[in-house]
């Protein structure tokens, strides 16, 4: 599929080299089609890594997709150059007026702090918000799926004891196995995690409306969505790279957290073994599943026509 992107963003020629096709404005516009609009709010440190991470993914699919890429506020970062920011992230009062076929919240390393502690806490609340009128579906990952259940539902913060960190084996709700997001799913197939949030599957089943779609014995809750498919809650991280895990393991070894070695990541847990890569897959299936039946499929043709009044429940 051809994802369209600005040339001189450092993803562009990543992504070339792996033959993904990565589509010119030029070529763009010659091309007798609407793309799909998609906004990507990247609350992460190392935002050219994961606006690279979630680009691949949006590449598995024969639609044209439009990526722009939003920052949440405009404070400096320690992790990417603010020439990079200022010349590929838009502030969000600049989409305020428009309206997305799709939303992708990324996570963000704020397991162990509580809600209204994060600087942005009310930004991502007006984001959030806006979305829900602006916006076909939203895609939350990892702590955003914990921060969308938060707004939409006002459940509490739920934080483990010790940091979930690895690759768990996931099994699909049998009684949902014909949910759209679950196209081509494997009954058992397995996903990375790295978060301290827990998501209880009897909890969410008890105070929410949710379809939860998929769950682990070790790590819970892993995939659901409302049931009119406008809000997706992904737990894990289908995006990291192969050594996304290992690098976080090595980072919080230097900062003397005694982190415990990624579960089921690399060859028989031996930390000095190259990891491999058990999810890429399902990441890409995932990816694909969500930008056809949860956002193609339900969005008008006519993105200036969005009203709430187009979604309709499809059984």
């Amino acid at each position: 599929m051809p994802i369209k992107i600005p040339d001189q963003l450092p993803a562009t020629n990543i992504l070339r080299r792996e033959n993904i096709f990565v589509m010119s404005q030029t070529r763009a516009v010659s091309q007798n089609i609407r793309p799909l609009k998609v906004l990507l709010l990247n609350l992460m440190p190392k935002k050219i890594e994961t606006e690279t991470q979630f680009m691949r993914l949006l590449s598995n699919s024969p639609l044209q997709v439009d990526v722009e890429l939003l920052r949440i506020d405009n404070r400096p970062s320690k992790n990417t150059p603010t020439e990079h920011l200022d010349t590929f992230y838009r502030q969000f009062e600049a989409v305020r007026e428009r309206n997305f076929d799709g939303l992708i919240v990324t996570g963000a390393p704020l397991g162990l702090v509580q809600f209204e502690d994060v600087i942005y806490w009310e930004h991502l609340q007006d984001v959030m918000n806006w979305a829900h009128q602006h916006v076909t579906s939203t895609l939350y990952v990892c702590w955003a799926a914990q921060a969308g259940l938060k707004l939409l539902y006002d459940l509490p913060k739920k934080t483990r004891k010790e940091k979930l960190s690895g690759v768990y084996q996931h099994q699909v709700n049998e009684a949902l196995a014909t949910h759209p997001l679950l196209r081509g799913f494997d009954d058992s197939f397995l996903a990375p995690h790295s978060r301290y949030a827990d998501f209880s599957p009897s909890f969410l089943d008890e105070h929410t409306d949710l379809d939860i779609l998929a769950t682990s014995a070790q790590a819970g809750t892993y995939l659901a969505a409302t049931k009119d498919k406008r809000n997706v809650f992904v737990t894990g991280h289908p995006e990291y790279d192969s050594h996304t895990l290992h690098h976080e393991y090595h980072r919080d070894l230097e900062e003397g957290m005694e982190p415990v070695v990624p579960i089921n990541y690399y060859p028989d847990d031996d930390p000095s073994q190259p990891p491999y890569v058990s999810w890429r897959s399902h990441g890409h299936l995932l990816f694909a599943n969500w930008l056809n039946y949860c956002v193609y499929q339900l969005t008008p043709f006519n993105l200036a026509e969005f009203s709430q009044s187009n979604f309709t429940l499809d059984e």
